[in-house]
């Protein structure tokens, strides 16, 4: 499928990245691109999972002090401190 792309500035990018020979086409470097903004917001997708995870917990009142979490992170690394 041939795809009619304008990218202004960032041409120049792909230009000397093939220039380089860092790849092998205009086509690999925006394949590459594409792969990287697919795995971010995947990425990003989970992230945003766990804070709606978190969300929902303080909601449900599943939360804990700071006393108590304090004292867990020092029993489980024997921090030593306050």
């Amino acid at each position: 499928m041939t795809m009619t792309v304008e990218l202004g500035a960032l041409e120049q990018v792909v230009d000397r990245l093939v220039k380089e020979g860092r790849y092998g086409s205009k086509s690999e470097v925006l394949r590459t691109g594409v792969r990287l903004v697919q795995e971010h917001e995947a990425r990003l997708a989970a992230l945003l999972g766990k804070l709606q995870e978190g969300i929902d917990d303080a909601d449900a009142g599943r939360v804990h002090s700071i006393d108590e979490v304090r004292a867990q992170m020092r029993a489980r690394w024997a921090v030593d401190g306050e």
